[in-house]
């Protein structure tokens, strides 16, 4: 989350694009992000040479070397010094507008030296909208200020304009909180041999979560070329049918030394997509709510919910596109753990009964805030297409780290550290659990007993304490009592006033 003086510069570099004429707030992100990909770029060499010069060596493959690039869109030849972000933000305004909208631009367009990736597709018809120098010093100004030292700027950066975004109205997205990704991530703890989806990617906070978390726990496995291929090129999936988010998803995953993840354009309810148990892991928080092509819906998919509810067609997506054994994690609305429709209990029988239902985490309303106050949950299971549903551990989540409110800001109170360790303890440290704790397991034949219903609540204990009060007569002698005291008062305060 992003807080005081970050949030303050972020609100003035907001102000300089609107104040140069860039006021669709999607366009404004895209073109933030655009130059936040030419710093980084920069950092991230600066960083290496900084090695490199400690331990006596060279930079392999060096992002920017020490010649030229020739530049395919003016056929010119332009000094590679000139394109680094340390270099051209002291450049004087016309000469920096002029080689950052037509080189430096270019020059992230045409990244992976001409190799045919999922970032060099979204970049192609990328536009530099930018329209004067004034607001490019500004805004280059306001970026270099920006504190990013062991940060994840980008999805700082994301998450509190998609915020402004959702605030000033303009377009329906909204991003999911990286605290809550990540904690989603660390419960599916993915390793070297998944292949990890995400249906409806947005701007691939969970498929960029799931990279630094295989880049933390298998250092030494990636050292190895095949294991390195596997993670550049295979292993990371993603759909989306906005063509701007695809763009900011694809430089996100290239930050994080994802060469060429298989993301794309495409309508994942649809039926060109013909995903089946192709996929070991999938995280996901698909829309909610939106439109949608009655006739377009996959058929497959309406055979295991017939609906027109998102939310369920994303789920019955989801059984469809794992393989079996494969897992999944995906954000919910209540309404789908409760929802007296066939189709809601059709696919809650089918997590339950034909798949191995593993956990309901329900989540807070305020999560979602400054976007949306909808409550939410977290489903997990595992294909098996053979049942294999136990006890479904349930938890109920009071707290996040950050305050319940429009403000979000940081508080102590936090249940994510305990939801992981017992999501892993699960089958050992759970079982003794009561009805009136936070957590606690609840067995299959109990959850088909209550109709397939999937609410904490339904499950939960609740210990009455039988109170006992003053018996009538007490009460009203206290009362007499009382008012005898007020009477003689008055009559004493009368006499005080009467001499």
């Amino acid at each position: 989350m992003i807080t005081g003086q970050i949030k303050s510069q972020i609100d003035q570099i907001w102000e300089t694009f609107w104040t140069g004429g860039i006021t669709n707030s999607i366009t404004l992100l895209e073109q933030m992000t655009y130059l936040l990909f030419m710093k980084m770029l920069d950092d991230a060499q600066i960083r290496q040479e900084s090695k490199a010069s400690a331990l006596g060596t060279q930079v392999s493959e060096p992002m920017f070397d020490y010649g030229t690039w020739h530049n395919p869109d003016t056929d010119q030849d332009v000094p590679m010094a000139d394109l680094r972000w340390s270099n051209f933000r002291h450049f004087e305004p016309e000469k920096m507008y002029r080689v950052v909208s037509r080189d430096v631009f270019s020059y992230i367009k045409h990244l992976n030296r001409g190799k045919q990736s999922a970032y060099s597709r979204f970049m192609k018809d990328a536009v530099f909208m930018i329209q004067n120098p004034r607001t490019l010093v500004k805004v280059v100004d306001g970026i270099s200020a920006l504190d990013m030292n062991n940060r994840d700027a980008m999805g700082d950066v994301y998450e509190y304009v998609l915020g402004k975004m959702a605030a000033s109205g303009t377009n329906g997205q909204f991003r999911t909180p990286r605290h809550i990704i990540r904690m989603m991530v660390e419960l599916m703890q993915p390793t070297l041999d998944d292949t990890i989806c995400d249906p409806a990617m947005g701007s691939a906070g969970f498929i960029v979560e799931s990279a630094k978390y295989v880049q933390e726990h298998y250092k030494k496995e990636l050292a190895k070329k095949s294991v390195k291929e596997h993670f550049r090129n295979t292993m990371l999936h993603g759909f989306d049918t906005d063509a701007t988010m695809l763009r900011i998803g694809a430089m996100n995953l290239m930050l994080h030394d994802v060469d060429n993840p298989q993301v794309a354009w495409q309508d994942s309810l649809s039926a060109d997509n013909t995903d089946t148990e192709r996929y070991s892991l999938i995280l996901a928080n698909p829309p909610f709510a939106g439109s949608l092509d009655n006739d377009a819906v996959s058929k497959s998919l309406l055979a295991i919910a017939k609906t027109k509810k998102t939310e369920l067609l994303f789920l019955a997506l989801f059984i469809r596109s794992l393989r079996v054994g494969g897992r999944c994690a995906s954000i919910v609305p209540d309404g789908v753990l409760t929802g007296s429709s066939k189709a809601h209990k059709d696919l809650r029988k089918e997590l339950v009964e034909k798949q191995c239902l593993e956990a309901v985490i329900s989540m807070p309303a305020g999560v979602f805030l400054p976007y949306s106050n909808v409550s939410t949950a977290i489903l997990i299971f595992t294909k098996t297409n053979a049942g294999g549903t136990d006890k479904v551990w349930f938890y109920d989540m009071k707290a996040d780290g950050f305050s319940l409110d429009q403000k979000r800001n940081e508080v102590s109170e936090n249940d994510i550290p305990d939801i992981i360790a017992r999501f892993h303890d699960r089958k050992a440290g759970e079982i003794e659990r009561k009805r009136t704790d936070k957590s606690f397991l609840v067995p299959k034949s109990e959850i088909i007993e209550n109709g397939y219903d999937l609410a904490f609540n339904s499950y939960k204990e609740t210990i009455r304490e039988k109170v006992v009060f003053e018996a009538t007569d007490l009460i009203m002698n206290r009362l007499h009592t009382t008012e005898e005291t007020f009477l003689r008062g008055m009559v004493e305060l009368q006499k005080m006033l009467a001499q």
